[in-house]
């Protein structure tokens, strides 16, 4: 008795459906973080950038505190020509004078540096470097972009008025501008050049220090 015939043997099948899904479902996983990181990772790059440059037209700090410089203004308009004169010479060390003097405000009431930081951790990561295709969900409920605005500016409001956050921002861009009018009005001038190229240095100096916030990202 013939045996039977033998099956041809079968062959792997891949369905390119399930094959294709494959990258997208990648996709996917990688679209659920919470930032856009090529935008965020550009936005870091340029505001390091920008504040390199800045720093690179700071004037020698044994210079700003000269004590042989020092003398009284012989009148309110001496005193105005010498702060404006002193504000275009030393305006990188004058801003990191206010800068220090914000920081110390914050620094020293830890509570409102953690509230300030929240705040702009919430506003990066659930607002300015989220990607476009990545809906905000809490809770089971997804908020619109025009919802997670207006709740991320009642929290700032909140935080800023209701917390001693606003009072401490203010009272350490106070003292800041207090010691640069202080000093800009007491330092003579007369031993301080500023050339054009110096003036045009320092005018593309302050544009590429808010630069960074051109950089492209989801939405900024």
């Amino acid at each position: 008795m013939a045996s039977a015939p033998t099956p041809p043997p079968l062959l792997p099948v891949t369905n390119p459906a399930a094959a294709g899904s494959s990258p997208a479902a990648t996709g996917a996983v990688g679209s659920d973080a919470p930032i856009a990181t090529p935008a965020f990772r550009l936005f870091l790059s340029r505001l390091s950038d920008s504040a390199r440059r800045s720093l690179a037209d700071r004037r020698p700090w044994t210079e700003l505190i000269d004590r042989s410089a020092f003398s009284r203004p012989d009148s309110l308009s001496d005193a105005t020509s010498r702060l404006r004169r002193n504000l275009a010479y030393f305006r990188v060390n004058y801003a990191a004078v206010v800068a220090f003097a914000l920081g110390a405000s914050l620094l020293a009431h830890p509570f409102s540096l953690l509230v300030l930081l929240g705040l702009l951790a919430a506003w990066c990561f659930l607002y300015l470097f989220r990607g476009s295709d990545q809906p905000v969900v809490l809770f089971g409920r997804t908020f619109s972009d025009r919802e997670t605005l207006l709740g991320l500016v009642v929290a700032s409001f909140v935080a800023f008025f209701f917390t001693s956050v606003a009072s401490l921002i203010i009272s350490g861009l106070l003292v800041g501008g207090a010691i640069v009018a202080a000093h800009g009005a007491c330092r003579m001038p007369e031993d301080l050049f500023l050339d054009d190229a110096d003036a045009a240095s320092g005018n593309s100096a302050a544009q590429g220090l808010l630069s960074f916030l051109g950089a492209p990202g989801s939405r900024v």
